[in-house]
């Protein structure tokens, strides 16, 4: 088990043992679960900000598969410590009141959104696996001994194939109707069970040609503004910490792999620098968003590391390939074979990590499915309650 999951395990124990002791759960020690749950938030994604100590291997990096999985550990912990401090052993009936008969309804509905935006990355996530086969096309044609002109032929092509696909994904997602983009118009990889819209909840609901990723980040940043005055010091920040951390969770998703019309991404993720569990996210943030903003302007499917490198050594193999002549010089089939050796790897790692990764990425969908349905739940109990007797 992973630090985060211990330190959500106690905390969920401690608020557990305390709604069942006390009735009222606006005391003094609600402001120590809230203050544990931002010293929480802060220091996941310190760790998630902090490169492991040198030498820092590749699969470490900020945006590699692995820190992406990371992440989704994060947000999983993060969100079951959330539910928690705004739902057990609470009167049904306060989260029904002013301000949260505002509040609730918004954060409902960017969970929708989020789920938007977890089937596209699912999607895009396929296109990053179809990389990986033109890769492996690649470096096996490359490794052949001796190398002849046609193993270098059929390398060549793959890698053109490759580049081209890592440079235009995101041009097309941003041309008008999307035309020649694989994650258009495909069906919903998992069902909403429960909880979601009526259109949404059907199963067969598609992203359509005019779905942008950008548009939906956004607008999930609609009124999502820090609470004020007594509200600072009660449920209402929680839930603006939770929706905050879930819209940066779905901005870094976004910008890691292909997903339909990014354009404009970086500039949609007003991440409150003010605050003290926020320093790491607005760290993280200016990395990643100095990085988009550098590869938006020439096309790029993602950010993932693997991507970026990925497209490095296809230009580098190409540029072997166009000077080669068999025999190959000494010198430069040393070079070539290092980067074949490295593209390898990168394959090595694709092949083990993004089928987990998505995976992770569905349980995040169902998990925001259950909660958003406990939720209303809730509310329909409140309603209840609050019902003149007849």
């Amino acid at each position: 088990m992973r630090p985060a999951q211990d330190n959500q395990g106690s905390f969920l124990g401690r608020i557990s043992i305390r709604r069942n002791q006390f009735t009222d759960v606006n005391t003094e020690q609600e402001q120590e679960d809230l203050e544990l749950f931002q010293k929480h938030i802060a220091d996941r994604f310190t760790e998630l900000l902090t490169p492991p100590p040198p030498p820092q291997p590749p699969s470490e990096q900020i945006m590699s598969v692995t820190w992406l999985r990371k992440l989704m550990d994060v947000f999983l912990c993060c969100e079951a410590e959330f539910k928690a401090i705004l739902l057990m052993g609470r009167d049904p009936t306060q989260i029904s009141k002013p301000p949260f008969d505002r509040l609730v309804p918004e954060m409902l509905d960017r969970s929708i959104k989020a789920l938007d935006i977890c089937t596209a990355v699912v999607n895009g996530i396929d296109s990053v696996r179809h990389y990986q086969r033109l890769a492996e096309i690649a470096v096996a044609a490359l490794e052949q001994r001796p190398l002849g002109d046609g193993n270098v032929r059929r390398a060549k092509r793959a890698l053109a194939n490759l580049l081209i696909a890592l440079s235009i994904e995101d041009k097309e997602n941003v041309s008008s109707g999307g035309g020649g983009n694989k994650t258009v118009e495909r069906s919903w990889s998992f069902g909403r069970r429960g909880g979601g819209s009526s259109a949404a909840s059907k199963g067969g609901a598609t992203i359509g040609r005019n779905w942008s990723a950008a548009k939906q980040i956004h607008a999930m940043t609609a009124n999502l503004t820090p609470p004020r005055g007594n509200e600072a010091a009660g449920l209402p920040l929680p839930m603006f910490i939770m929706s905050t951390v879930t819209v940066f969770v779905m901005w870094v998703l976004t910008a890691a792999v292909p997903c339909q019309e990014r354009a404009g991404l970086a500039n949609h993720l007003p991440v409150p620098k003010h605050l003290n569990w926020a320093q790491s996210l607005v760290g993280i943030h200016e990395k990643i968003g100095d990085e988009w903003k550098k590869k938006e302007k020439k096309g790029s499917a993602g950010l993932m590391e693997e991507m970026t490198r990925m497209e490095k050594l296809g230009h580098s193999l190409i540029e072997f390939a166009d000077g080669f002549h068999y025999p190959a010089e000494k010198e430069a089939a040393e070079s070539a074979a290092a980067q074949v050796a490295e593209m390898a790897e990168i394959c090595r790692r694709m092949e083990e990590e993004l089928v987990p990764l998505q995976q992770q990425i569905r349980e995040v969908f169902h998990r925001i499915v259950r909660s958003r349905a406990e939720i209303l739940e809730v509310l329909e109990q409140a309603g209840k309650l609050s019902a003149p007797v007849v």
